[in-house]
């Protein structure tokens, strides 16, 4: 069972990275249950997860710098047919791609948003996802590289040949 301390930095799947501020035991139902206090970095929303339900809650640790490594590669990939069917059902597929909080799904999905961007306009649905996306993987690029996020997003920028 993976296991977090105060201050460590985790992954959990559709909502992006959180902090755990603290380890509390509290009573329910005649019952102690430790739980993880946690606080999403982007929006400082707080989270309490039992510690035996990280890996059902899909919480994960920060990937390594080789894992960054390969998702900067993933973005790279410019030789992909991107499916040709009707933007409700490749959202669905994208969205489910986003909640299974691997950072590699999840960099398939802001890939191939940019290059479908390329091609046509987003629906609108689209557009939010590519933005959700890019921020669960610029969040968890930059902890992982130790980079600064400006710094990341001008990388990933670069990578589909954004400009500003």
């Amino acid at each position: 069972m993976q296991t977090f301390n105060v201050g460590d930095n985790a992954v959990y799947p559709g909502y992006g990275v959180v902090k755990v501020v603290s380890i509390e035991i509290k009573e329910m139902l005649g019952t102690k249950t430790t739980f993880y206090n946690m606080q999403l970095v982007d929006t400082g929303l707080k989270i309490m997860i039992p510690t035996t339900n990280v890996k059902s809650a899909g919480l994960r640790p920060i990937i390594s710098k080789d894992e960054a490594n390969k998702v900067v590669g993933i973005l790279k990939e410019k030789d992909i047919k991107i499916d040709n069917q009707t933007w409700n059902r490749r959202y669905r597929e994208y969205m489910e791609k986003i909640k299974t909080g691997s950072v590699f799904e999840i960099a398939e999905v802001l890939r191939d948003l940019f290059l479908l961007k390329a091609d046509k306009e987003l629906s609108f649905g689209e557009r939010k996802m590519l933005d959700s996306a890019r921020s669960l993987l610029l969040k968890e690029l930059t902890l992982a590289t130790s980079q600064e996020e400006l710094f990341m997003e001008e990388e990933v920028k670069a990578i589909f040949g954004i400009t500003g």
